[in-house]
């Protein structure tokens, strides 16, 4: 039988270290504690309670994919990063042509 190494079954500069983790679940603290205050104190109306939200959530996600994805980390080619790409086009498809279908047929009726 073939001996295998189990002392380092990952690749150890993949991961972060304990100060980027702290850092990354702090920042996704702060940017969810923001729009709850937000929306229940009722600080901002309409369009700016609205642009809060939603600069929180891709703040959000940048925070997720740099602190626990670490996809700044990949030093081979960027095939996660290429993937994140497609996928996000396709879901940006996806949410704003349903978006664009509810509009029109909420106008046509």
């Amino acid at each position: 039988m073939a001996a295998h190494d189990l002392t380092n079954p990952h690749d150890a500069g993949s991961h972060g270290s304990l100060k980027s983790y702290t850092t990354g679940f702090l920042f996704s603290i702060v940017l969810t504690i923001i729009p709850i205050a937000v929306v229940l104190s009722g600080w901002l109306q309409g369009v700016a309670n609205t642009l809060v939200l939603m600069a929180a959530a891709v703040l959000q996600f940048a925070v997720q994919l740099i602190y626990f994805m670490h996809l700044r980390e990949e030093k081979k080619p960027r095939y996660n990063l290429v993937s994140l790409i497609l996928g996000l086009i396709i879901l940006l498809l996806v949410v704003f042509g349903s978006m664009w279908i509810m509009l029109y047929n909420m106008v046509a009726t």
